[in-house]
């Protein structure tokens, strides 16, 4: 039978995941994973992609006002704002390989905790 994690979580519900080892914790809440916790946390902050795309999208804006009061050529304004599009692009990939290790080394972890807990049990997918 499963055992369900002892620990409370932040907005004080008890924790619903599956426990493993005699210390009656999930991976997340056990003190032994603390750092590999804190290292994803610290490469997750990092990007501030939210600053960013805040900062294309105003000069996506200022360029079309600028167009719109004649102060900027149409030509000149299409093309800075297929550069500026190409960038969203790459920031956006950018971001989803981010998101996808993180959830790599999640499963990854999870798989850890559930084959210890079935003592050599199969990983998933495999």
């Amino acid at each position: 039978m499963t055992r369900t994690c002892t620990a409370t979580k932040r907005n004080g519900e008890p924790c619903t995941l599956p426990s493993h080892g005699a210390s009656g914790l999930c991976w997340a809440h056990d003190p032994a994973n603390a750092e590999r916790r804190r290292r994803g946390q610290s490469r997750g902050g990092k990007s501030k992609p939210s600053r960013e795309l805040a900062g294309i999208k105003q000069r996506l804006s200022d360029l079309a006002d600028d167009v719109l009061e004649g102060r900027q050529d149409k030509g000149v304004a299409a093309v800075a704002s297929q550069v500026l599009n190409v960038y969203l692009r790459a920031v956006s990939v950018e971001l989803k390989a981010k998101e996808q290790a993180e959830l790599i080394e999640r499963l990854e972890a999870l798989e850890e905790a559930f084959g210890a807990q079935n003592r050599g049990g199969r990983r998933w997918g495999a």
